[in-house]
């Protein structure tokens, strides 16, 4: 009689095992997705931003251009022209984050770093661990009480 009983204790311990296993996984695949959501909202966020700041600065651009030539060739100074430079620099900068592959030759440059410069990515003392940071913990806290 105890060895039916213990047999099925045993078979249902096993079936509970497997459905915390799957549990646990989904739990996990749930949070990849929704991290890799989260990255994609925020680059779409950073990508509108600066399709909106090409705007204001582009036209801040033009104005700055026509302006600063009329007084160039006005004056007979070219000097005036020489902060179209820095200022077009900014202008093909916003305009590549925005409307160009800027940030596909960024994404392939962190490839690149991850896998053949790999230590230029360690912290500093190591990973993080959970000793650590229970160490921390108590020293910050005031309220705690060893038993």
């Amino acid at each position: 009689m105890g060895f039916i009983f213990s047999k099925s204790m045993n078979e249902n311990m096993k079936s509970q095992q497997e459905f915390m296993l799957m549990n646990s996984r989904l739990q996990l695949e749930r949070q990849l997705i929704m991290q890799n959501e989260m990255r994609e909202r925020q680059m779409a966020m950073q990508i509108a931003w600066s399709r909106e700041f090409l705007k204001y600065f582009g036209s801040f651009f033009g104005i700055a251009a026509i302006s600063l030539t009329a007084g160039a060739i006005k004056r007979k100074k070219p000097v005036l022209i020489f902060p179209m430079v820095p200022l077009g620099f900014v202008l093909a900068y916003q305009y590549d984050m925005g409307y160009g592959n800027l940030i596909h030759r960024m994404k392939d440059e962190a490839e690149n770093i991850l896998e053949t410069e790999k230590s230029k990515l360690q912290l500093p003392k190591g990973m993080i661990t959970f000793e650590s940071l229970e160490k921390a913990r108590r020293e910050q806290s005031k309220f705690f009480i060893d038993k």
